[in-house]
């Protein structure tokens, strides 16, 4: 099978568009796992060997690539965007590799907090299709009925020729799924860093914290340090006995790092100190820029990844830290788009997201009334997703995200948000598309109320714009 090189025309908006609708159409008829039904953690259907293929037939760009590998159930995506946020700051050019994108695939491939461009893109897809294609021509050859390079395989390497194109200094890889099996796990990293571990892809991980545990370290290499945020002692364990049977130092939250937190009226601060013997510091009222304690956490995971940096002879000052955390935001992650009514918009899709984002909305100003807007995916813990939100609202609004396959039919969550609520007096109400659902919220919302989206990524990549939209066009002040 040959494909098209997708050749970038005379540099005008509508061209560049043009190629980008091309790439763009190129890329998603790849096999693409995130937006699959079912998404298969095995062997057969995950080949690092693949990977590898790909990249050493691109030239191996990874080769000397000073590496941050992030793993964890959640957190992983604030982490890398706050470690990054204070590289930048100190001077390094850093590239971050994240996924999932919330509303453009170019927010994947950033170098010190930009996006790459639409024509950045659509040469970086033109570099993937003759390569590509060979592969699959050979996997054909060869009989193999998965094929050639997946579309996370491909981002994942067009992430790292974008970053050698910039030069960057360090970049920061974000696991897409797990760990052991991820296309980013070829890399080899000067640090590897675990957020935290929970319930969630138990279809692929496990049902154990153990078993979950065990495929996020996976990323963890024979040498190569381990900054750790799991506090539970189970999957602790398992992440401490990896650590060791691979020879790695580990820099333990709890242990060689801790942290106090302080949410106030206008910010979030946190108190920070690192007890490695012959490391020990501290720094006091770090301003964040992404609220709640659970970020908390993950800007303590940053620090001291940042910690074990300067370790290694990275030049890394306290203004440095000081001035990334201050910076570094995520949308999506509580992330409050309009005032009056307030507007939160969050990426919460596990039950312990779900917590966590709750304990935030408790340290905003009491309001008159909340809503939640909710869409779940059905390979999540939907029960115990609702089960953490909806005690928190008044008014639940149950709809279904429309642009991914995985959302839980509206009629069906309508019933499992009604079973969680009763026999508590809450409004739920039922609009099959988000954009049904935030009109409604919208035109029936009381001065002083709260709007919140929660449930999903994807409800959140589909309800950001609309927000968007309506904040542009008038204010939302009653």
């Amino acid at each position: 099978m040959t494909e098209p090189a997708l050749n970038l025309p005379p540099n005008s908006a509508v061209a560049i568009h043009t190629a980008r609708t091309a790439a763009l159409e190129w890329l998603m008829a790849r096999i693409n796992f995130e937006r699959t039904a079912f998404v298969p953690y095995q062997e057969r259907q995950l080949k690092l060997d693949r990977m590898r293929q790909l990249l050493t037939r691109l030239g191996q760009p990874d080769a000397g690539m000073k590496i941050v590998h992030v793993a964890g159930t959640k957190g992983k995506g604030s982490t890398s965007v706050m470690i990054a946020a204070v590289l930048t700051a100190a001077g390094y050019r850093t590239g971050v590799f994240s996924s999932p994108h919330l509303e453009q695939i170019e927010e994947r491939f950033a170098v010190d907090g930009r996006p790459c461009t639409s024509d950045e893109l659509v040469a970086l897809v033109n570099r993937m299709i003759p390569i590509v294609c060979a592969m699959d021509e050979d996997a054909a050859g060869e009989g193999d009925p998965t094929g050639g390079p997946t579309y996370f395989e491909i981002t994942t390497a067009m992430a790292l020729v974008h970053f050698v194109e910039h030069e960057v200094d360090a970049a920061v890889l974000e696991v897409g799924l797990g760990g052991r099996l991820d296309s980013t796990n070829v890399c080899l990293p000067v640090v590897s860093v675990i957020t935290s571990i929970s319930f969630d892809h138990m279809r692929q991980l496990g049902n154990t914290l153990a078993s979950i545990a065990g495929e996020k370290a996976g990323i963890v290499k024979p040498g190569v340090p381990v900054v750790s945020g799991v506090t539970d002692m189970e999957p602790q364990a398992v992440i401490g006995q990896t650590a060791r049977d691979h020879g790695c130092r580990l820099i333990q939250l709890g242990r060689d790092f801790t942290f106090e937190y302080r949410a106030k009226t206008a910010v979030a601060e946190l108190d920070f100190g690192y007890l490695v013997p012959g490391q020990e510091f501290h720094l006091s009222s770090l301003n964040l820029a992404m609220p709640g304690r659970h970020q908390a956490t993950n800007a303590a995971v940053a620090v001291a990844t940042i910690c074990e940096l300067r370790h290694q002879g990275w030049c890394i000052s306290n203004d440095a830290i000081r001035s990334g955390l201050s910076r570094a935001a995520l949308p999506g992650r509580v992330e409050i788009i309009g005032r009056d009514p307030t507007i939160v918009l969050d990426t919460a899709h596990n039950p312990a997201s779900a917590r966590a984002l709750v304990e935030t909305l408790d340290e905003l100003p009491a309001g008159s009334r909340r809503t939640l807007i909710v869409s779940i995916s059905y390979d999540k813990d939907v029960p115990a997703i609702v089960r953490e939100l909806v005690p928190s609202f008044d008014r639940i609004v149950v709809t279904q995200y429309q642009e991914n396959p995985r959302a839980v039919p509206v009629r069906k969550l309508l019933a499992v948000v009604e079973n969680a609520v009763a026999p508590k007096p809450v409004d739920v109400v039922m609009h099959p598309t988000p954009k049904d659902a935030w009109q409604f919220a919208l035109e029936s919302a009381v001065p002083g109320e709260c709007i919140c989206i929660a449930g999903s990524f994807y409800l959140a990549a589909e309800m950001r714009p609309l927000i968007q939209a309506a904040v542009a066009s008038e204010p939302l002040a009653r």
